[in-house]
């Protein structure tokens, strides 16, 4: 909204974020907390080739060399079920499927390690098959590095398998909250 102001205070790891100098900011965004769009195709620059991409998110947040960096790469795609090739990394965005591009956008999103992985409609442009290793993907992020997800979705059935807690959005930007999602009939007509 044009002329609105934003107040409050977002905290995280003991600081505001709202209060921040935009220099630390860039210092937390990927690196610390990384983010995940609903597009990956849309995500991805497509006149840059994979690799190009992946070693400029490693570069914005390591002083480390990109050569001592490969072997961790090579490793991280292996875990998101991708091809760690120098063939695969070689290709545009539009060479690969729209599932595996959503796993390159995760697997960039999850280089540093970050505490917090916000993922805005990560799946809504997957078939049912990719949905379900996206979401596989997110719940082993969360159990075997500690991400902490802040998953955002229309998808109520994806909601019901993932997350812990969720809050939904009413009208007039009311948050019910709630412990799971043992009913989603519940929320359909709250």
């Amino acid at each position: 909204m044009r002329g609105g102001r934003v107040r409050g205070r977002i905290l995280f790891g003991g600081r505001d974020l709202m209060a921040c100098r935009e220099r630390d900011l860039r210092r937390i965004r990927g690196r610390e907390i990384a983010l995940v769009l609903q597009s990956p195709i849309s995500a991805l620059n497509p006149a840059l080739r994979l690799e190009t991409q992946i070693h400029e998110v490693w570069r914005a947040h390591s002083e480390a060399p990109w050569a001592e960096a490969k072997p961790a790469v090579r490793a991280l795609l292996r875990r998101m079920a991708l091809p760690e090739d120098d063939a695969f990394l070689r290709r545009y965005p539009s060479q690969i499927s729209v599932g595996q591009a959503q796993r390159v956008v995760i697997a960039m999103a999850v280089l540093h390690q970050p505490r917090l992985l916000i993922a805005d409609e990560p799946s809504s442009a997957l078939d049912a098959a990719s949905r379900a290793e996206i979401l596989d993907l997110f719940r082993r992020l969360n159990r075997d590095q500690g991400t902490a997800i802040l998953y955002i979705s229309h998808d109520l059935a994806s909601m019901a398998e993932l997350c812990h807690r969720s809050a939904v959005l009413q009208p007039g930007g009311l948050v019910t909250l709630a412990s799971g999602l043992p009913s989603l009939h519940s929320f359909a007509h709250s």
